[in-house]
């Protein structure tokens, strides 16, 4: 589901938005994010993607992701709590980015700067699950940067 059927689902819920969430929660749901954006797919192993649809076919697991996923309009509402955190506290932050996450995308991790100047964005040639490809650059990024 785009964020824009996302966004419209808050304004005026519907069923069919959800029906697309819940398509998501199958296995083909939860690989496709693993792989999109990612130059080598052959570095991500199987267990993740695995793993991660085995927990969502566990009896109401899939549920409490959909609720969550409609849900998030009131992560966005609470922005502006978080976004005066860090201008006031200016906390020393590392966000570490894939440049083709769908879900997180490169304007978010700039928005880091906005309010702590000092922030290091980094961003990897990578989608969302990071980690699964880029582990040893992220852990390097970390050793520097702390």
């Amino acid at each position: 589901m785009a964020k824009v059927e996302l966004r419209a689902y808050w304004e005026k819920p519907n069923e069919a938005a959800v029906e697309a969430i819940r398509a998501r929660m199958t296995l083909d749901g939860v690989k496709a994010p693993y792989f999109h954006g990612v130059p080598d797919p052959s570095v991500i192993e199987p267990e993740s993607y695995t793993l991660d649809a085995a927990v969502l076919a566990r009896p109401g697991n899939a549920d409490r992701q959909v609720k969550l996923k409609l849900d998030y309009k009131r992560n966005l509402e609470r922005y502006p709590l978080v976004q005066a955190f860090f201008r006031e506290r200016r906390p020393k932050l590392l966000a570490i980015w894939g440049r083709n996450d769908p879900f997180f995308i490169p304007p978010g991790a700039e928005a880091f700067k906005r309010d702590i100047p000092d922030a290091r964005v980094r961003f990897l040639d990578t989608g969302h699950f990071a980690l699964e490809t880029n582990g040893d650059d992220i852990a390097r990024e970390i050793w520097a940067y702390f």
